[in-house]
């Protein structure tokens, strides 16, 4: 019996003492390299830069200025009654506003390029680095009034009742788009008496 109780032992303390000792001690971390922090930043800069472009174009002042108008005319010409020769004007001046988008988003790219680079030297050469900020800044507000150009332009070529009509649509689709989120209905949504 004393074997028995022995053995019992000497298999309890193994089982306990193998994975102890079996198990690799902790190491110590190597220190991360300069060039990988330099590159996590650079990322970093981007995502943010990214996320501030993201939010501009679905952000709350998106609403009413960054509607498609003049492609939504374009999808509803029927409901809207028109002519071939309005469709193709539309369809021009669409046209020549996607190209200057392409062309400005490559020119704002290849500023945020510079604009890496200049932060990447050491001392900062600020009066350029500012300078190409305040270029990559005049392309965006550029382009935001080439936009709100175009779709005036578009606007004009219709007669008043299609504009009629191009509102209602707009206001349909921005409803439907952003639907109310009042998570408390006012009392008389509720039917009772407001106070």
């Amino acid at each position: 019996m004393q074997r028995k109780v022995f053995f019992c032992c000497l298999a309890l303390l193994l089982i306990v003492t193998i994975p102890a000792l079996s198990a690799e001690p902790e190491r110590s971390k190597p220190p991360v390299p300069e060039e990988l922090s330099d590159a996590w930043e650079r990322f970093q800069r981007a995502l943010h830069d990214w996320g501030g472009r993201l939010w501009e174009r679905v952000g709350p002042r998106g609403a009413r200025e960054d509607r498609p108008v003049i492609s939504q005319m374009l999808n509803h010409k029927e409901a809207l009654g028109l002519s071939a020769d309005q469709v193709r004007r539309l369809e021009q001046q669409r046209d020549n506003f996607q190209r200057l988008t392409i062309r400005n988003e490559a020119d704002s790219r290849i500023l945020e390029l510079d604009i890496a680079t200049l932060l990447d030297s050491e001392p900062v050469a600020m009066a350029r680095l500012e300078a190409k900020i305040r270029e990559e800044e005049k392309l965006r507000s550029d382009l935001r009034i080439a936009r709100i150009r175009a779709i005036e332009q578009g606007k004009a070529l219709l007669n008043a009742e299609q504009k009629k009509k191009l509102t209602e649509l707009l206001n349909q689709s921005l409803t439907l788009r952003y639907p109310p989120t009042s998570q408390n209905p006012s009392a008389t949504e509720r039917g009772q008496p407001s106070r």
